[in-house]
Parts: structure tokens; sequence; C-alpha cells
């Protein structure tokens, strides 16, 4: 379910002015001192995929952060486990701009009592926020107009303008899917290191294709080859390597 976008009070606190002191390990609810405990696997482990998994996804102009303060109200000051926000500073009052998306990591009896966490932070104007089920795979999103959550089919994915690439649900709620996914999304993104990698793979491969068809290569042409970044040259280039019966007809243009 896409929640609609909402602004916060005017009259309201920044969303940055605390009332509990960053890195305490507490969040206030309602006036009251919360302690945000460590936690043991399962749960520490999903936290740090949901990490990963948003690192690998998130959009250039935007931020990912855990356990990031993000005052709600006068007497709310709220951690979600991840959050997603835009990286350019504010630009009426020169601070942090409030997050798109949120996560929190929950265990079956807990799932009700961050329905009032998520009611804050999107009565605040967090777009989304999303709660992941360690204990049952399950993930869900609060739904603001219904008052509750929705619970999220594992097979589809969070297609929202803050990510650069849907990001699978499975992948949050298994952590066996975590790597295939980060790949997946790296590569949509043409990641600098892997497209470097693969242009290496297919410049390697047009030489060992020439070589074995006994085409004459000097070491300028091995160097040209080797030095392309462009991917789709070089399958361009492969191609032609099949059949070319010379260097210059390889690198005609």
């Amino acid at each position: 379910m896409r929640m609609s976008s909402r602004t916060s009070h005017a009259n309201l606190p920044g969303i940055d002015e605390r009332l509990v002191a960053p890195g305490s390990g507490y969040e206030i609810d309602d006036g009251k001192l919360v302690r945000v405990s460590p936690s043991d696997p399962p749960h520490a482990i999903l936290h740090s995929k949901i990490s990963a998994l948003l690192e690998a996804h998130v959009a250039d102009d935007f931020e990912v952060a855990s356990d990031m303060l993000t005052r709600t109200s006068e007497t709310s000051d709220r951690a979600p486990d991840a959050s997603v926000f835009p990286r350019a500073p504010d630009p009426r009052t020169g601070g942090r701009q409030l997050e798109h998306l949120a996560f929190e990591v929950v265990s079956t009896e807990t799932l009700s009592s961050a329905a009032k966490k998520a009611k804050d932070l999107c009565g605040r104007g967090v777009r989304r926020v999303f709660a992941l089920d360690v204990e049952r795979e399950r993930a869900f999103e609060w739904s603001h107009d219904l008052g509750t959550w929705s619970l999220l089919n594992a097979s589809a994915s969070i297609d929202d303008r803050s990510l650069a690439v849907p990001l699978p649900i499975a992948a949050l709620i298994r952590a066996s899917k975590t790597d295939d996914a980060v790949a997946r999304a790296l590569l949509a993104k043409s990641n600098p290191v892997l497209v470097a990698a693969n242009c290496t793979i297919m410049a390697e491969a047009i030489l060992r294709l020439l070589e074995w068809r006994g085409i004459r290569l000097e070491p300028e042409h091995r160097e040209r080859i080797l030095a392309v970044r462009d991917l789709e040259l070089l399958r361009r280039w492969f191609d032609r390597a099949l059949t070319c019966t010379s260097v210059s007809e390889l690198f005609a243009d």
C-alpha cells in the first residue's frame, strides 16, 4: 500500500531537536524514557541485513541510517531501526530532512507495540513505515488511514521514489536472500566496481577470441580493448571479433 505524502505541522519542534541524547540507547515515547535494547539473533542479524539491502537499493540522492532519532511530537523522540532520508539538507532549516521510509524489526508479540511508533512517525510526515516480523518471516506496512498494519505479499517488492530499484520483500524477511538482492541492485544501479569487473571479463574474452582466430594484435590494441569501460561497446566488439579479419575491422565505427 502506498502512503500519501504528509507534511509536518508548523508548530511542531524540528525533527532534529532532541529530547534524548543521541547514542544513549533510549527514545522518548510521550514523555516516557524507553530503552532501545541491544538484540540477539535473529533480530540483530535481520537489522544488519536491512541496512545492507537499503544501502544497495537506495537512490543516489538519499541516505540510509540505523537507529536515527526523529522528533515526532513535543513529547516523543523516536528511533526506527532503519531509515531512508534525503541526502540534501532541508532548504528551510538547514538541518536534516524527514525520512521517507522507516523500518522496524519486530517479533510477533511486539508487532502491536510497534504500531504506536509507526503512528507517530506517519503523523509527523514519514511517508511509509514497515515492520518486519522475525519469527514468521512476514512484512507489514502501516496504513495511516486504516490505523493498522497491512500484510505485504512476500513475492512483491517495495517500489518507491527514494529507491533506485524496487526492493524485494523476500530479501528483507529472509536473510538467505540478501546477497543475491544486493548484487542485483548494484548491477541495476551500474555500480562502477561491478561495471569495471564485467568490462574486464568481456575485454579478456575478446582478446582470447581474436587470438584463437589468429588475428594479429599489437600491444596498443590490447591496451585499448582492456581500457574500455563501456559494456555495450565491448559487446559490439565481441560480435565483430567472431567474423572480423583484422583489428581495423574490429574498431571500425
